[in-house]
Parts: C-alpha cells; sequence; structure tokens
C-alpha cells in the first residue's frame, strides 16, 4: 500500500474507514458543501481522489520515496487543513510538497519551506515551538491555521487549472468555516493569491471590484459580516527565494507580526 489508510493510527489522522470519498468535482462540492464543522471538512479533504493525476503521483511518491527517507511511510493522501478550528490568522499556500507534507500528513511539515515558515511563525508567537517535521512532533499554531489552495502534492509543484478549480470546493468550505474569527489573512506567493480570492467569494467575503496584484507586503482590506479583515501578500519561502535572498527572514517576520497586530487590535486597520 503506498498510502496510509483512514484510521489506522497515523498522527492526527481526521479520517476513519467510513468517511466519504470524492472521486469527482460534482462529489467535491457536495461533501465539501455538507461538512458542518472543521473536523468533518478534514476527514473528507483527507482522502479524496478527484484528481486522477495528483492521486497517481502522490502515491507514486509515497511508493518509490526519496532516499534519505527511504525507512519512512509516507502519508500519500491530500493534505487538509491544520491548526486551530477558530483562528485569528489564516494562512494560505499553493500546495503540499512532495517529499514534506505527503510523507508528514501535515501542511509545510518536514521540507525547506516548513523550516523557515514555522521559525518564523514562533518568533511572532503564531506556533508553539520553531520546527515542524512530523505529525506527532508537539508542534501547534496558536490562534492560527494554515491551509494549501491544492490538497494534493502536484508533480514539478504545478497543479492544473482545472486541478485547482476541482479543489477549490475544500478550499472555500474551509474559508467559510473559519471565517467568523479570522481577522487576518497572510496568503504564501502568487498562484495562493490567485487561487484565494474565488474562495473569498464563494465563502461570502466582500471584495473588491478588481483584484490587487500579488507582491510583498501588499495589504487589502476584504470584509466579512460587516466586519473589516486584512488579506496580506508573503513571498513563498521556497528554497529559491530563500536561497537568493528574495525572502529574508525579516521579512517573513514582518508580515506575520502585522497579521498578530491586526488581529489583535481592530484599529490596526486605521
Amino acid at each position: 500500500m503506498s498510502f496510509v489508510l483512514p484510521g489506522t493510527g497515523w498522527p492526527g489522522d481526521p479520517a476513519s474507514p467510513e468517511t466519504p470519498v470524492a472521486h469527482d468535482v460534482v462529489q467535491v462540492a457536495e461533501l465539501a458543501g455538507g461538512s458542518r464543522t472543521v473536523a468533518e471538512l478534514e476527514a473528507r479533504e483527507s482522502v479524496c481522489r478527484a484528481c486522477p493525476r495528483l492521486v497517481e503521483w502522490r502515491e507514486l511518491v509515497a511508493d518509490e520515496k526519496r532516499r534519505a527517507f527511504a525507512d519512512e511511510t509516507y502519508w500519500g493522501r491530500p493534505v487538509p487543513g491544520w491548526g486551530d478550528a477558530e483562528p485569528r490568522v489564516l494562512i494560505v499556500g499553493l500546495a503540499p510538497a512532495a517529499h514534506g507534507g505527503n510523507r508528514t500528513g501535515r501542511i509545510f511539515t518536514g521540507d525547506r519551506s516548513g523550516d523557515w515558515l514555522f521559525a518564523s511563525l514562533h518568533r511572532t508567537g503564531l506556533a508553539a515551538i520553531p520546527t515542524s517535521t512530523r505529525a506527532d512532533d508537539g508542534q501547534r499554531l496558536i490562534g492560527a491555521r494554515m491551509l494549501a489552495s491544492v490538497r494534493c502534492a502536484p508533480p514539478a509543484n504545478k497543479p492544473t487549472p482545472q486541478e485547482r478549480d476541482t479543489c477549490l470546493p475544500w478550499l472555500a468550505r474551509e474559508v467559510e468555516l473559519c471565517a467568523p474569527s479570522v481577522r487576518a489573512i497572510v496568503v504564501l506567493g502568487g498562484f495562493g493569491w490567485q487561487a484565494l480570492w474565488p474562495g473569498l467569494k464563494a465563502a461570502g467575503y466582500a471584495l473588491p471590484p478588481r483584484r490587487p496584484a500579488f507582491g510583498h507586503g501588499v495589504e487589502v482590506e476584504i470584509e466579512y459580516g460587516g466586519r473589516p479583515v486584512r488579506l496580506l501578500g508573503c513571498y513563498h519561502p521556497s528554497q529559491q527565494n530563500t536561497f537568493t535572498g528574495r525572502v529574508t527572514e525579516t521579512m517573513l517576520d514582518e508580515v506575520f507580526a502585522r497579521a498578530v497586530a491586526v488581529a489583535k487590535d481592530p484599529r490596526e486597520f486605521s
């Protein structure tokens, strides 16, 4: 078996053998829309099989493994959202990494991007410890939740537009379920920025008539239920960006510190 079966003891596995499985875009929409709680949505996300190319790739990677992790069992399933069920800060990225989230079962865990991201989250008070290496490492988010626009690791880190659209109901429903408590949303990278906007609209957010261009440090005020929410752009802490200095520790810390300030005090909107 090239993936972890639901309910077989993986740390933090939200699903069970009885969790319903989506096999196409129609079923994704039905199961996402019918999820009454974040926990129920997480379980359904984690067993989705709606995109044949992504299913084949994530399971192939889990079977073949990277040499450094040859002795490990890979998760090999969609990686659900993770963190507080009633967050004040949402963190949205692109997709799990083939040997990161696809291996550990937790978003941004077990790869270099996660090393940078969680160190910054810890420095700014959003994560309990500065590292995130595996699902049972004791890490937890504090007043925050992270999720990806696409829940499966894609070949070459590039999901297709169809795969992004198929996954959209999972994203939209998770954003909707969390919306009552959210005060700030940090979006990592241009793809995540592009993919999130239709999710925000479907979740009931009031948006500007035109989507602002993505950029590091860009801030956009949107609304949910008449209440302001701050959307912040942040360069993705990919190896390419961190190695070249396009994104630095200070740059990450500034964005997350800003999100924390907005989440704590609505006067930060002025």
